[in-house]
């Protein structure tokens, strides 16, 4: 399993919380998903076989959110 990290421009209202975690939670290989609204953070564990963490970056920005500074650890 592997974590990534993302840095969001500022989320601007609680509703993108479950927008970002509903949509990632449904990705083949997504374990856990929690988005941090005060601090515009959204961390994935997730499974490399399954799902890339450049797959799930795409994903973000395709719901319409700028990632600023990705982090797989």
């Amino acid at each position: 399993m592997k974590t990534i990290k993302l840095q969001l421009e500022p989320l601007t209202c609680p509703s993108c919380i479950k927008k970002i975690e509903g949509t990632l939670s449904k990705q083949n290989g997504v374990q856990e998903v929690k988005v941090l609204f005060n601090f515009s953070k959204v961390k994935v564990l997730f499974n490399e076989e399954l799902v890339t963490a450049e797959q799930l970056i795409t994903i973000v920005q395709k719901l319409g959110y700028a990632v600023l500074d990705p982090k797989v650890a």
